[in-house]
């Protein structure tokens, strides 16, 4: 199923006291005034006698908007979208995500929801004239109930947070609401300010194999020895020693290498070269004289060919672990007295985007050094991850603001949130790249305190006065008519619509006001709107695509338990292309070892193709926050054998690598299958000459996010 990145306004009012209707043949009943957990006041509950909706209560709320805005960091191609349902029946095993990443102490990061008493963390702490990184330790976790407030910054960070809360600002700490007179009067956000930090944190590494060889490589030339020089024995008999023997000061660089080479196939033994003496540190080298070793050892290190993005990774990490340093003053650099190193260092840092100088150094040593302040060099420690933890520290270093964090938008939810709230010693800390004053909420999509599961299925929250409220948001003069991205969150067209019809009355609001739009769905029940979308698209561009994971049934139905069968969708689409609405396919998600078979994807295809499809596009299966426990969960159920593949593919992130993931989607197909079809294939009804616009067929079909 669909899964944005937007975040849902709603307030909620009763809809009606006591109601027994009869809709459509189904009985329909209001049980009660209830709440869900995290909403502030009452909603009509409702429950449909149907066998779709055994055992589903329906929450009835009335929303204060209905064009929501996506964050710029979703990194999708599209600024708006509608959702008239939180929630979704169709039970997917891929939905939800997101948790906001504290600075640790030894310079990585940890979900706040994971963090406990005890864990050292960076704060901030008034030194002289500035304010200044320091270490400070986590005293308390609990979690809050409070109105809650979202923040959205310039480079498309949101914080969700209580009134009450303070970041802080070039003008000092700042409460989220406050008043400029009276009793709220207190220094408080605006659009002007500016929140002090270095803006947000870059996703770490994956430990793969390309990753491992390329930490050894760069430890390995950066401060090792090999050799394989014939000589003789004490008893004058030739012999061919062998070496190995990578040389690091500290014992965390040594024990990574250690555990990679170990991983590899290769024996090694961590030897101590010399003690630790008054300024200097003990001196750590792993040792190997084994013929083969050496030789494995030698075949590691060689210079790729052509290299993974990974490699690169783990390249500046190792020369950085044998060679670098950071001295917090400002200067990361990686040092090397080879040219080769410094050649491969500064090709590395371009392929990941990190700005850098050259500078020499004497006797023959030149420096690469990262630019851009301490926002580039947490960026590259966060994305190579170094080993060794005191060359990452940023221990007294000035808090700047370097980044685009200029507040953009301050607005409330209209509703009581969940908040994760910690004590510090320094009564601050650092989340999503920004100094904030202890009370800090996690940005998820669980903001209703129900869990990712079962309550994602069977607890449905349902906007009843969306239509009306986007007629006057389409009516506001400051509206550009943007496009608007529908089915980005939850499925706009899951089996309550056919009760609730929310979607006829959105159509003819985009119609009457001739703004773009596409859908996304996966239920043909998009045919009964088929005469609002055409009159839509008399005024302005509509386009449409339906998911269509696979046709195999036994994977349909352990994956989409309620969703309307894939073949009825693909007849969906043959309806609507015929009828002259731009509609395609979208294969996904698109699950390693589950419906990724070429032959699988291929009958998809040639399906899609006899439907006039007018685009085919496919995405890997994205598991973000609590969707991977769901997942895993309806995995080690259906598939135990593949939990091993995925643990691995999916390790450290919730995306598949990329690398892999290109595999992935070559092996099935999607490569080839993207050309059996275009928007030059199909001809705009009521005009034989002009071919569909493109756009909006390719917005629908690249949305990264949605799985």
């Amino acid at each position: 199923m669909p899964c944005g990145a937007a975040v849902t306004d709603w307030s909620v009012h009763a809809v009606c006291e006591h109601t027994f209707v009869r809709w459509d043949g189904q009985t329909v009943e209001a049980d009660e005034q209830g709440r869900i957990p995290g909403l502030a006041d009452t909603a009509v509950i409702r429950r449909f006698d149907a066998p779709e909706a055994l055992d589903t209560r329906f929450y009835e709320v009335r929303s204060k908007s209905a064009l929501n805005r996506v964050p710029a960091a979703s990194r999708v191609p599209f600024e708006w979208t509608i959702n008239p349902y939180r929630g979704c029946s169709h039970a997917c095993s891929y939905c939800l995500g997101g948790d906001a990443e504290v600075l640790l102490g030894d310079g990585r990061t940890l979900p706040i929801r994971d963090l406990r008493p005890g864990h050292q963390i960076y704060g901030t702490a008034r030194r002289g004239a500035h304010r200044r990184y320091v270490l400070t330790e986590v005293l308390d976790h609990w979690t809050t109930r409070k109105a809650a407030y979202r923040v959205t910054l310039e480079n498309g960070t949101e914080l969700v947070t209580s009134a009450d809360h303070r970041f802080l600002t070039t003008r000092g700490w700042n409460h989220v609401i406050g008043a400029e007179q009276g009793p709220l009067w207190r220094p408080h956000l605006t659009l002007d300010s500016r929140l002090m930090g270095t803006g947000a944190f870059a996703e770490g590494p994956i430990e793969s194999t390309d990753y491992k060889l390329g930490y050894l490589t760069g430890m390995e030339r950066g401060d090792g020895l090999r050799s394989s020089r014939p000589g003789t024995d004490r008893a004058g008999r030739e012999q061919q020693p062998n070496r190995a023997r990578p040389a690091v000061v500290d014992f965390e660089g040594v024990a990574r290498a250690q555990a990679y080479l170990d991983q590899l196939g290769v024996a090694a033994t961590n030897v101590r070269l010399a003690a630790a003496h008054g300024d200097s540190r003990a001196v750590q080298v792993l040792r190997t004289s084994a013929r083969r070793a050496v030789a494995a050892i030698q075949g590691f290190v060689e210079w790729p060919r052509r290299a993974h993005v990974d490699w690169y990774k783990g390249f500046l990490a190792g020369s950085y672990d044998a060679g670098g340093d950071f001295d917090g003053t400002g200067s990361v650099r990686v040092s090397a007295t080879d040219p080769a190193i410094v050649d491969w260092t500064t090709f590395a840092c371009r392929r990941l985007g990190l700005a850098f100088v050259v500078e020499q150094g004497g006797e023959g040593e030149w420096y690469v050094r990262i630019r851009g302040g301490l926002e580039q060099q947490l960026r590259f420690f966060h994305l190579t991850d170094p080993a060794i933890t005191r060359k990452r520290s940023i221990q007294g270093r000035a808090v700047t603001s370097q980044s685009k964090l200029h507040v953009v938008g301050i607005e409330p939810l209209g509703l009581e949130l969940p908040l994760y709230d910690i004590t510090t010693g320094t009564g601050d800390f650092i989340a999503n790249g920004v100094v904030s004053h202890n009370c800090f909420a996690r940005p998820t999509h669980e903001y209703l305190d129900l869990g990712a599961g079962r309550d994602f299925e069977k607890e449905i929250v349902v906007k009843v006065n969306v239509p009306e409220v986007l007629r006057k948001e389409l009516d506001r003069p400051s509206w550009k008519r943007a496009h608007i991205a529908m089915g980005t969150n939850t499925d706009p067209y899951q089996w309550v619509e056919g009760r609730y019809k929310l979607m006829r009355g959105i159509w003819e609001a985009l119609r009457d006001f001739a703004n773009p739009c596409s859908i996304l769905t996966k239920s043909p029940l998009l045919l009964r709107d088929l005469d609002l979308m055409l009159e839509a698209a008399e005024r302005t561009e509509v386009t449409a695509c339906l998911s269509v994971p696979t046709l195999d049934e036994k994977a349909w139905r352990a994956s989409e338990p309620h969703t309307p069968h894939p073949r009825a969708r693909l007849e969906a689409v043959a309806k609507l292309n015929a009828a002259g609405i731009p509609t395609g396919i979208l294969i996904a998600p698109l699950m390693p070892g589950i419906n990724d078979a070429p032959e699988q994807v291929e009958r998809i295809v040639e399906l899609a193709v006899e439907a006039g499809a007018t685009s085919i596009g496919g995405q890997t299966l994205f598991l973000a926050g609590s969707t991977r426990d769901v997942f895993f969960e309806w995995l080690r159920s259906y598939r135990p054998d593949l939990v091993p593949r995925y643990e691995e593919l999916y390790a450290r992130r919730s995306r598949v690598p990329e690398r892999e993931r290109r595999e992935i989607e070559r092996a099935a197909g999607l490569a080839k299958a993207r050309m059996r079809a275009g928007p030059d294939r199909y001809r705009h009804r009521g005009s034989a000459a002009t071919s569909a616009p493109a756009a909006p067929v390719r917005e629908v079909v690249r949305q990264e996010p949605l799985f």
